[in-house]
């Protein structure tokens, strides 16, 4: 029997991996100044892969 290969949501960000935060004021062109940050256990993607036991028994 085949296990699902289904990404795990990132139990760190519950998915929500990248975040924009505004640094406040705005350049000359009125635009707001922004920076992305990124989970740092996924890196960016939101999910984990699937953990795989050696040696489990079913």
């Amino acid at each position: 029997m085949t296990h699902p290969t289904t990404p795990r949501i990132c139990p760190n960000c519950d998915g929500h991996a990248s975040a924009a935060i505004t640094l406040g004021g705005r350049d000359h062109h009125g635009h707001l100044r922004t920076i992305t940050a990124h989970c740092p256990a996924c890196h960016g993607t939101g999910t984990r892969p699937v953990r795989t036991r050696e040696g489990a028994r079913a």
